[in-house]
C-alpha cells in the first residue's frame, strides 16, 4: 500500500497523537497477512504495538503440556492488552497472537507507542482497554473455574427445536452463572458454526455438534 489509509472512526484517539500516522509513512506501512500468521509469541520481546485495520487476531496463552487457552480477540478498532502491557513494563510477551483470517495491520514501533502515551486521549484509551480486558479476563477465569459450563449450556440449548426465544440472562439464571459468561460461550458457539444469535433469539445450526459437546458432561 502506498499510504496509511483507514477510517478515522476506527481509532479516533490517534487524531491527536504525535508523530501522526501520516508522519510515520513510509517507515510504517500496512502489512497484509494470511490467516494463521503468528504475529507475536510468548516469552519474546514485543516488536511493536499492532493496530488491526481489517481481520482478527486471537490472543492465547499456552500451557506446558501444549494446551492453549484463548484470552480474547482483537478486531478493527480495538487494542491489544498483552502488547500494551509488555511495552508499558518492557517485559517479554505473556501470550501469543495469531490471525484467524486474512488481516491488515500496522505495527507501531515501541518508541512511537511511548511517545503516543504522552497524548491524554490515547493514554486514556489504553488505560480504558486495561479496565475492559480485566473484566473480560475475570469472566474467563470464572468460565475456566466452571469448566463444564460450555457443556451444560449446550445441553440447555437442546430439546427446544431449532429456534429458541430466550435471553442470555435467562440462560445464565438457569445455569447459575452470569450473563457475560453465557454471552462469551454463545459467541464461541456461533464462531464454530453451531448457532446463530439474534435479539433474544438463538437458532440451532449444528445440533449434532452441540449434542456431542453436551454428551461429554458424563464423560
Amino acid at each position: 500500500m502506498a499510504s496509511i489509509d483507514f477510517p478515522a472512526s476506527l481509532y479516533p484517539a490517534l487524531a491527536q497523537v504525535q508523530p501522526s500516522l501520516a508522519a510515520l509513512h513510509p517507515a510504517v506501512v500496512p502489512m497484509q497477512v494470511p490467516a494463521g500468521t503468528v504475529l507475536f509469541s510468548e516469552n519474546t520481546p514485543c516488536q511493536g504495538f499492532p493496530l488491526v485495520l481489517d481481520g482478527e487476531v486471537k490472543v492465547s496463552r499456552s500451557s506446558g503440556d501444549g494446551r492453549s487457552l484463548e484470552l480474547y480477540r482483537v478486531v478493527p478498532g480495538e487494542l491489544c492488552l498483552v502488547s500494551s502491557a509488555c511495552l508499558f513494563r518492557t517485559q517479554p510477551l505473556s501470550a501469543h497472537g495469531v490471525t484467524t483470517k486474512a488481516s491488515t495491520l500496522l505495527l507501531i514501533p515501541p518508541d512511537i507507542f511511548a511517545r503516543w502515551l504522552e497524548t491524554p486521549a490515547f493514554r486514556n484509551e489504553v488505560l480504558g482497554l486495561f479496565a475492559e480486558r480485566m473484566a473480560d479476563l475475570t469472566s474467563l477465569i470464572d468460565a475456566v473455574a466452571f469448566h463444564k459450563l460450555d457443556r451444560r449450556l449446550a445441553a440447555a440449548l437442546l430439546g427446544h427445536g431449532q429456534s429458541l426465544a430466550i435471553t442470555h440472562q435467562t440462560l445464565a439464571d438457569e445455569l447459575g452463572t452470569v450473563r457475560e459468561i453465557v454471552t462469551r460461550l454463545l459467541r464461541r458457539f456461533e464462531r464454530e458454526g453451531w448457532v446463530t444469535l439474534g435479539r433474544e433469539q438463538i437458532q440451532i445450526v449444528n445440533g449434532p455438534a452441540l449434542r456431542e459437546l453436551a454428551s461429554s458432561l458424563t464423560a
